[in-house]
């Protein structure tokens, strides 16, 4: 992938993408800027899914496909107190990793894969 600077210049990006069944809802996107070091984005797998065909999402957290590259590439753009990172991404390899994580747990069936005792003892906790 690649960290958008500037119209003119990139720079490439290491992403690893992380799909927990047990959390089927997001997924965990891993940047490595420099060797091991890592920043992680947590994103909602609906929001990959919708951003691969149209522009979706709202806030910190925006995708859609790449107007004039084809079904080449797609756009995220992640935003923080920070400021903003535009990031182009090969469609393919999102495409993949989306279907199978479909494949894990069919959209439309997440519910059913979240503990929801658990997550009820969780946030009881928290009081």
């Amino acid at each position: 992938m690649q960290l958008v600077i500037s119209r003119d210049y990139s720079m490439p990006l290491c992403m690893r993408l992380r799909y927990e069944p047990n959390d089927p809802y997001v997924v965990r996107a891993a940047f490595f800027i420099h060797g091991d070091e890592s920043v992680e984005w947590v994103l909602g797998r609906d929001l990959l899914i919708d951003g691969l065909k149209v522009s979706a999402g709202e806030g910190d957290i925006r995708v859609w496909p790449a107007v004039g590259c084809g079904d080449e590439a797609m756009y995220i753009t992640l935003g923080s107190s920070g400021g903003i990172a535009l990031l182009e991404v090969p469609v393919q390899d999102i495409r993949s990793f989306l279907e199978n994580t479909e494949t894990l747990v069919p959209r439309g069936a997440e519910s059913g894969r979240i503990d929801w005792d658990a997550e009820l003892t969780f946030l009881l906790s928290q009081g």
